[in-house]
């Protein structure tokens, strides 16, 4: 502002203030002198001082310590006494930096995310219990359904008229028999029901060495395996209305679970179905589907465009709540001789993650040279 001040008298305002990029308005706002407010006098209706601090005495005792103010004059006006209004009470507490919550509440704890990684079967499971709607208005039949994280296996479900913590004892009990489950070797994770948290749940995985976690409350995203199963029982096509008995109920089950895990094709793990990865035949599956790929390339190579037709894969880790490092770079692919980073060598074409990058390699017999010679690469528009 003094530089537009010294440089206006020679050339004037509006140059001066185009040449140093000042606006008008804040010069000529800077040249007016500043405006002092007067006070505001004390309305006549204000306490005095002496009325404060009597005021903020009884705030201060010990009787009113966990009382809003409130709570504090009802108080003092059944004892004949009246000093202020409430209002008052609060801008009193404010100029003293004493706004805050006065009353003795519970505070509850603060909950965990869980973070949970499975590599492997059996190394995490996930239960809960869906309402399956009966033949009346309000009745329900309880469907309690253990599945394993990583295979998306079932490995345990039962259909029981109530929801009880020791039916679920029992089917937990039961289905880890029948996995073979050693001490250390398990978790199971389950939201916060009555049925997931009982004593005599928790007794049982005591006792068999398995670590159980729990949702948050009111976040479903912590429990999402078993939503997400819940959700594909529950539109299947053939999944009724209403059961007429729970033995309809039951019947329904016996036919879901054993499409679920022995022919249900799960997209989370690489087309796969659960029994396939919860029994280690995976590895096996997808090595035959690479074989049935390679097979079709070699019969019709032009249909595929720059690589090799490769299967869905198998994630090797899956995740409850990932935690995420944002110090961690993302982990890039080793680049071939030639080949520049921000252009990938290829895309999938057949089968796969869309969006995957795929080095291909020539097969027995020369599949594919995807070497371009010097020629080919400057080959002019005419030479097709």
């Amino acid at each position: 502002m003094a530089a537009v001040q010294d440089l206006a008298p020679d050339v004037g305002i509006l140059a001066a203030c185009i040449a140093l990029g000042v606006v008008r308005s804040s010069f000529y706002r800077y040249l007016r002198p500043a405006v002092v407010a007067p006070s505001r006098p004390a309305p006549p209706r204000a306490l005095s001082s002496s009325e404060r601090e009597t005021v903020l005495a009884h705030l201060h005792e010990e009787r009113f310590q966990d009382c809003s103010p409130a709570a504090v004059q009802a108080t003092l006006l059944d004892e004949g006494v009246y000093h202020c209004s409430t209002r008052t009470m609060y801008r009193i507490l404010e100029q003293n930096a004493e706004t805050r919550e006065r009353r003795d509440q519970r505070i509850h704890p603060v909950y965990q995310k869980p973070e949970l990684l499975a590599t492997a079967p059996n190394e995490l499971w996930s239960w809960d219990i869906t309402k399956l709607m009966g033949p009346a208005k309000w009745t329900y039949f309880y469907l309690y359904v253990i599945l394993d994280v990583f295979s998306r296996y079932v490995v345990g479900w039962m259909v029981a008229p109530r929801e009880s913590a020791q039916l679920a004892r029992k089917l937990i009990e039961d289905t880890c028999h029948k996995q073979q489950i050693q001490p250390g070797q398990l978790t199971i994770h389950a939201d916060r029901g009555s049925s997931m948290t009982s004593k005599p749940v928790a007794f049982l995985l005591a006792d068999l060495g398995v670590t159980k976690t729990h949702s948050r409350p009111y976040v479903s995203d912590d429990n999402p395996f078993s939503e997400s199963q819940f959700r594909t029982f529950k539109y299947r096509p053939d999944f009724p209305d209403r059961f007429g008995s729970i033995q309809d109920s039951r019947g329904h089950s016996q036919i879901f679970f054993p499409w679920y895990n022995d022919e249900h094709r799960h997209s989370g793990i690489g087309m796969l179905t659960p029994a396939m990865v919860h029994y280690g035949q995976a590895a096996q599956v997808l090595q035959n589907r690479q074989l049935v790929l390679d097979a079709a390339y070699l019969a019709h190579p032009e249909r595929f465009v720059r690589t090799l037709p490769r299967p869905f894969s198998l994630p090797k880790e899956v995740w409850i709540n990932k935690p995420i490092a944002s110090h961690e770079s993302k982990p890039s692919a080793t680049l071939k001789q030639g080949q520049s980073e921000s252009r990938p060598h290829g895309r999938s074409s057949f089968i796969g993650d869309p969006g995957a990058l795929f080095f291909p390699q020539t097969l027995n017999g020369g599949l594919r040279n995807e070497k371009k010679t010097e020629g080919e690469r400057k080959r002019k528009p005419d030479e097709n």
